[in-house]
């Protein structure tokens, strides 16, 4: 039996295909704090992005503007652009990832889908995709204190859901800030997955003790069911 009881997985890049609108929404963001696309702003801010994927959404932009009413003007838009993204159609599952999940639930592991958007549209992805029901939690940084790299969202999950000891956690993401959260819980699995925005050497250098090709291959290497390989 698996010593995991309560898995942390997280949405964007992992449970569900990025595709690049998470990247669009923040260029939309960027333009509406004036920052023309191709400029040296604009380039500084995608940059700041792309080092620190997997945060709360606010906090990317608060480091972006270092101005809290830009960074909340900035935030808004990306939470728009995003939306509209999902109302198009344009977001799915990660193959795999409705059955991973249900095969881990079916085994008794309690399932908690964590993300930095904002609870709206955290909501609004969940309904777009049928998946108000998949997970036993749904947490955005505001349920929980902080967003990651800290690890009040794993934690808090840990709480709300009745897990035990820390070693009972799992935490999956796309990011190393996933990683970094999983790996400051104290969680006893923390795997990086090759569906989303980091490549294999990012994920190691942040830490990431476990790398799976997908969050599909975490029931197999829970002994759960099978599923592609570990890296």
């Amino acid at each position: 039996m698996s010593p995991i009881t309560i898995a942390c997985l997280d949405l964007a890049g992992t449970t569900v295909r990025d595709d690049g609108t998470v990247l669009a929404a923040f260029r939309a963001a960027a333009g509406e704090l004036g920052l023309a696309e191709g400029t040296p702003g604009c380039q500084r801010a995608l940059d700041i992005v792309h080092t620190t994927m997997g945060m709360a959404k606010i906090e990317v932009f608060r480091r972006i503007t270092g101005d809290e009413s830009a960074a909340a003007r900035a935030n808004g838009a990306f939470e728009a652009h995003y939306a509209a993204a999902v109302r198009a159609g344009r977001i799915a599952p990660v193959d795999g990832a409705e059955q991973a999940i249900a095969t881990l639930r079916a085994a008794g592991i309690k399932v908690c889908l964590l993300t930095g958007f904002a609870p709206a549209t955290r909501d609004a992805v969940l309904a777009a995709l049928g998946w108000q029901e998949l997970a036993d939690l749904v947490l955005s940084p505001a349920d929980a204190g902080r967003g990651r790299p800290f690890p009040d969202l794993p934690l808090t999950a840990l709480l709300r859901l009745g897990g035990g000891a820390v070693s009972e956690l799992a935490v999956v993401g796309d990011t190393p800030s996933d990683v970094e959260s999983g790996l400051r819980a104290g969680a006893g699995l923390v795997a990086g997955v090759l569906t989303g925005s980091s490549d294999r050497a990012q994920l190691v250098a942040a830490g990431a003790p476990l790398v799976l090709e997908s969050v599909a291959a975490l029931p197999a290497h829970l002994g759960l069911a099978d599923g592609s390989s570990a890296g």
